[in-house]
C-alpha cells in the first residue's frame, strides 16, 4: 500500500480469518484490509466525503458533504432532485435498459418542478432577474432583496396578467431603493425588455400593494457613481462630499433634486481642484 490510514473503524469490524479489529484503510486504492494477516476486505470501498479542497483548519473541521443550500434566488430555492449520469456508484457503464429507465426517470423529473404555474413563472422570472442584475452589476444581497419583493408579489397574485419582466425590474429597483443602492429608474428600465413607463407603473402598483417604505434618496450616495463614470480623482470627490456636508448644515439640500445636487457639488469640487476634464463632462 502506498498510503495507509491507521485510523480504527469506526463500526468495529472483525476480520473474517483471524478476528482482528485493527483494519486499515488505504485510501489511493480503495483497498480495506486487515492489519494483522493482511487479508484485504474489499476493494471497492466509497470515499462519502466531499470532492472539494480544504484551505483552513476551519474547513477541515467542517467538511460536509452536502448540495447548494437553501438560495432564493434560484426558482425551487435550491433544493430539487437532479438526476444525470449513465454510471453506477463504481463508474461502471450502466447498461441499455438501465439506461432508458434513467432517461425516463430524467424527463418526469424534470416535468415534475415546472408542473405548476408558480414555478413556471417562478423559472423565467429567476432567469430574467440573473441577467438583469448581471448587466447592472447588482450586488447579491440586492439580488436576494429583489427575488424575495417577486415572490411576495406572486403569492398576492398581483403577477396575474401583468408581464414579468417588468415586476423583475421593478422588484430590483425597489430593492436598490431599500438598500441605499444608487441605481436610478431609468438604468433598470433601460437593461429591462420593457419600456421605461411600463417598469415605473409595476413599481407604483409594487410600492402601493406591499407597503414599501425606501428612505429618501441623499446626494451623497450618488457621488461615488457620478465620480467614477467620469474618472475624477479620490481627492476631488472627498472635497465634494465637505461641500455638500456644508449645504446640509444650513439647510439648503431640502426638497431639492439629489442627483443634480451631487453633480453640482461635483463640479464646485473640480473647479476648486483645477480638473478642467471632467468639468466640461458634468
Amino acid at each position: 500500500m502506498t498510503k495507509e490510514n491507521t485510523q480504527e473503524n469506526n463500526r468495529n469490524e472483525n476480520c473474517p480469518q483471524c478476528g482482528g479489529t485493527h483494519i486499515i484503510l488505504d485510501e489511493r486504492s480503495g483497498e480495506k484490509a486487515c492489519g494483522n494477516c493482511g487479508l484485504v476486505l474489499t476493494d471497492t470501498v466509497v470515499d462519502l466525503g466531499p470532492e472539494y479542497r480544504i484551505f483552513s483548519v476551519e474547513e477541515g473541521k467542517d467538511r460536509r458533504r452536502v448540495g447548494s443550500g437553501y438560495n432564493i434566488n434560484i426558482y425551487d430555492k435550491g433544493l430539487s432532485t437532479i438526476i444525470k449520469g449513465n454510471r453506477d456508484s463504481s463508474g461502471k457503464l450502466l447498461d441499455k435498459n438501465t439506461q432508458y429507465k434513467m432517461m425516463r426517470l430524467r424527463r418526469q423529473d424534470n416535468r415534475s418542478k415546472v408542473d405548476s404555474t408558480k414555478s413556471r413563472n417562478l423559472s423565467i422570472a429567476m432567469t430574467e432577474l440573473d441577467r438583469l442584475t448581471s448587466e447592472l452589476n447588482l450586488p447579491e444581497n440586492v439580488k436576494k432583496n429583489a427575488a424575495h419583493l417577486y415572490r411576495k408579489a406572486l403569492e398576492k397574485d398581483l403577477i396575474r396578467g401583468r408581464s414579468i419582466d417588468a415586476f423583475i425590474a421593478a422588484c430590483i429597483y425597489a430593492a436598490c431603493r431599500l438598500l441605499k443602492v444608487p441605481r436610478p429608474l431609468k438604468e433598470v428600465s433601460k437593461a429591462s425588455k420593457r419600456l421605461h413607463s411600463e417598469v415605473a407603473m409595476t413599481y407604483r402598483l409594487l410600492h402601493k400593494e406591499l407597503d414599501l417604505k425606501p428612505p429618501v434618496d441623499g446626494p451623497y450616495k450618488f457621488i461615488p457613481k457620478i465620480a467614477s463614470s467620469l474618472n475624477i480623482s479620490p481627492q476631488t470627490e472627498q472635497l465634494a462630499v465637505k461641500i455638500l456636508r456644508k449645504a446640509d448644515e444650513r439647510n439648503e439640500l431640502v426638497g431639492k433634486n439629489p442627483r443634480g445636487v451631487a453633480a453640482a457639488a461635483l463640479y464646485m469640487a473640480c473647479k476648486e481642484a483645477d480638473e478642467e476634464g471632467s468639468t466640461s463632462c458634468i
